[in-house]
Formats: structure tokens, C-alpha cells, sequence
């Protein structure tokens, strides 16, 4: 039991000394058995009762609050420890926390230009990030997601896709001998581009599947969006991988994604737009001024051309 707290005990400690927060991410479930104070208004403190003091250091208390915030730092492996091991180990890390912090400032460590100009950059950032967590949130919430989904997605035509299949080779002399044996008739394309292809797909007769424009390089996307279904290039198609001899099996479009299979998307998209929002608002209201590298003021930018009614 002693090893295993032990070897535990060495696995916490990186994390929460070296654990920070992270602006778009969502606190991590505790630890089942570590229970959970009540939640409460930000402005005011947990009372004693839902939030005990569980040690002391120079005075100084570490509540139950202290050590839920702590577990949730922790990766998912090490909150999953049974809480009575789980609670003790994380206690003693921050027992040892505000020893160190306690001895740094006897040293009056914290009063070093060094070190106070960390501390600094630390409050900046989080207060950078805290900002802009309540800038976003609206944007995040499930509501606003589904508006965005009905917008952009619901009722929409998916994009257009095609099937296709390929042979490719090294030379254009290879590739036009390929091409020449596909366009035979009753030719085999799946079979020859067994026999002849060194590309992605040619266990499967150079079966590329579905795929949208975006998907592959410009030249390839080009010449096998200009083939109707059953269609084979004209002439091979070269690209960096090589020559390329491309059939179309089908055409159509892309089945329109359900919310769930979007929402991924569709929160990145809304995280960013709401964070790059938020900056030009905030720099919007800011007096801003800019000077040169060497501290001399900055030449006024010449104003935009009047445009004509």
C-alpha cells in the first residue's frame, strides 16, 4: 500500500505543480471520492461547513475547495484513484505548495524584479483569459450552436462529392499505357488498377471512396470533378505524387450532417469568430498608441482615399 501511495504520490506532484488553466476548456470531473463542495455565487466564499480547512501551513488554510480545484489539474488516470488514497496525497502536495511559498516569501523572493515580473504576466494572462471565457460563453451555449447548425447546415444541400478511382504511376509513359488498357472496351479499371497502381487504395482496385473538392490536391480535385459518373480522364493527370489515370464511379452530394456530428465543428467555428470579436472590441475602446523599435513615435499611417459617392 506504502509503494503504491508512493508511486502515485510521484505522479501527482508534476501536474499540480506545473498544472494551469486553459481558456477553452471545461473543468474535469473530480474524483468520485473526493466530495464536491456546494456551488456557490463567485463573489462570495464557500461557507465553513460545505468548505472545511483541511490543514494549515504557517497559518495559512487549504480548504476542501482548495483540493477539488487541485484534483481537477489532474489527468483523467490519476482523478479516477480511489478518493481515500487520492485526498491525502493531493493535501500533502499542497501542504508542500504553500511551504515553498511560504519560505519564497520570508526570502522576500516575491520582491525580486525577476520574479515580480512572472507574477506580473501570470495575472495578465489570466486575467486575458478569464475575459475572454465570459466573452465566448454565449456563443458556446447549446442554443447557440443549434441556431449556427440551423443557419449554416440545416436545409442547406450537402456539399458535392464524388466516388472515384485511380491508377497511378511514376512516368506518363506508364500512365498512358494505363490509360489506353482502362479505355478498352469491357476494361476492368478496379482490376488493372490492381495490377498496375502503387497509390492509396490499390489493394481495393484504387477505390478512393467518397470525397469532396477540399479533400484532395487542385489538379487531381479538377480533373476528376470535370468527369460525369463512369467517365475517365481524357489524358493522365499529374500531381506531386505522380501520374494519376482517374475514373468516377458516382456523383452527389454530401449528406447534410446531423447536430451531433456537427457540433464539434460548429463550436470551434463559433469559439474563434466569438474570440476575434471580443479582441476588436476590446482594442476598439483601448487608447492605443505604437511606437518604433527604438522607441521613437511611429509615422501616422496615411489615411484612406475618399471613395466617390
Amino acid at each position: 500500500m506504502r509503494s503504491t501511495r508512493l508511486s502515485l504520490s510521484a505522479l501527482v506532484l508534476p501536474f499540480l505543480m506545473g498544472a494551469a488553466p486553459v481558456l477553452a476548456q471545461a473543468p474535469a470531473p473530480t474524483s468520485p471520492g473526493v466530495p464536491t463542495p456546494a456551488p456557490a455565487p463567485a463573489a462570495a466564499n464557500p461557507a465553513p461547513a460545505e468548505n472545511p480547512v483541511v490543514a494549515r501551513v504557517n497559518g495559512e488554510e487549504i480548504r476542501l475547495a482548495d483540493v477539488q480545484a487541485a484534483v481537477q489539474s489532474l489527468p483523467p488516470e490519476l482523478r479516477g484513484a480511489p478518493g481515500p488514497m487520492l485526498f491525502p496525497l493531493v493535501v500533502d502536495q499542497l501542504v508542500a505548495q504553500k511551504a515553498i511559498v511560504s519560505a519564497a516569501r520570508a526570502e522576500k523572493l516575491d520582491q525580486d524584479p525577476v520574479v515580480k515580473e512572472a507574477m506580473r504576466r501570470a495575472e495578465e494572462e489570466q486575467l486575458q483569459q478569464a475575459l475572454l471565457r465570459r466573452a465566448v460563453a454565449p456563443a458556446l451555449t447549446d442554443e447557440a450552436l443549434r441556431k449556427r447548425y440551423d443557419t449554416e447546415i440545416a436545409g442547406k444541400p450537402g456539399e458535392e462529392e464524388v466516388h472515384a478511382r485511380h491508377i497511378l504511376v511514376k512516368t506518363e509513359e506508364e500512365a498512358r499505357a494505363a490509360l489506353a488498357e482502362a479505355r478498352k472496351p469491357k476494361a476492368d479499371f478496379a482490376a488493372i488498377a490492381k495490377q498496375r497502381s502503387t497509390g492509396p487504395g490499390t489493394e481495393q482496385g484504387g477505390d478512393l471512396g467518397f470525397f469532396k473538392r477540399g479533400d484532395m490536391v487542385p489538379e487531381f480535385a479538377e480533373a476528376a470533378f470535370a468527369l460525369k459518373a463512369g467517365e475517365i480522364s481524357a489524358a493522365p493527370v499529374k500531381t506531386a505524387f505522380g501520374w494519376h489515370v482517374i475514373k468516377v464511379e458516382e456523383r452527389r452530394s454530401a449528406p447534410v450532417p446531423t447536430f451531433e456530428e456537427a457540433q464539434g465543428q460548429l463550436r470551434q467555428a463559433a469559439f474563434e469568430e466569438a474570440v476575434n470579436e471580443a479582441v476588436e472590441k476590446y482594442q476598439a475602446t483601448a487608447r492605443i498608441e505604437r511606437f518604433n523599435m527604438d522607441g521613437s513615435p511611429r509615422e501616422a499611417e496615411p489615411a484612406a482615399p475618399a471613395t466617390r459617392p
